[in-house]
């Protein structure tokens, strides 16, 4: 366990990702540059029965045998919580700056190396890039609640769970927009609603409500769901326009 650094971080995190370290240790040999776990797993989000590990896999020169020979080992970490790695070069890093600049934002903001070095932490990425990214997101959410709604065909469940669902996606792009609002954004997903409410003076509270939607915590009858839609997607739209006056 000495190779691999796991200090500072809850210990079941810790304790499943250290066997799954060394599986991809052993199989990339030298060619690993670096281990990085990302995202929830490192937050006050964390939930120890539901919430998966998420994880960067960084190769000095892509090797698809590495890929086809980790692939066998998902089933057995999954059940963990571990969930598939992300498996990027530095190079293809460096060229995805532009294209995907709120995932790597995020990467940055929270990550912790597991093995080598820290790529992540100096990456430089550009609020044009971020700006862009945050407006082509808000516009793809829009049409996913549009036909969300309609696709769920009534089905009370369904529409539940699939915004509920939809939350995950919010909290890195609220990240974003309140960097490029000028203010350090927070790492828990609450938290991360609340500074967005007091930055761009828009209501969060529907968000709120969607966080407590997915934990369980709020139970919603077909009426309820409805006004609960709209308010959503109307939050959605305010948070756009946000967006838009950036580049005024």
């Amino acid at each position: 366990m000495d190779r691999f650094r796991f200090e500072g971080i809850d210990p079941t995190v810790s304790e499943r990702m250290l066997p799954f370290a060394e599986d991809i240790l052993r199989e990339a040999a030298g060619n690993l540059h670096s281990f990085h776990i990302v995202g929830s797993a490192l937050t006050a989000d964390f939930d120890r029965k539901t919430s998966d590990i998420n994880s960067v896999v960084v190769l000095r020169e892509m090797d698809l045998g590495f890929i086809e020979a980790l692939a066998p080992l998902g089933r057995k970490y999954r059940k963990k919580g571990v969930a598939a790695p992300l498996i990027m070069t530095p190079q293809y890093i460096m060229d995805s700056l532009d294209v995907f600049p709120i995932e790597f934002f995020n990467f940055r903001l929270i990550h912790h190396t597991v093995f080598g070095d820290d790529i992540l932490e100096g990456i430089e990425i550009e609020d044009r890039h971020l700006r862009l990214q945050c407006e082509r997101e808000i516009k793809t959410k829009l049409i996913w609640l549009r036909q969300g709604y309609i696709s769920s065909l009534g089905d009370r469940k369904l529409l539940s769970e699939r915004l509920s669902e939809s939350i995950t996606g919010y909290v890195p792009l609220f990240r974003a927009i309140i960097h490029l609002l000028g203010k350090e954004p927070p790492l828990r997903s609450r938290d991360v609603v609340v500074m967005l409410e007091e930055t761009a003076s828009v209501e969060t509270g529907i968000f709120e409500k969607v966080l407590r939607l997915k934990r369980g915590e709020l139970t919603l009858t077909k009426d309820e769901l409805k006004s609960f839609f709209e308010e959503y997607y109307t939050a959605t739209e305010r948070t756009g326009k946000i967006v838009n006056d950036l580049d005024a």
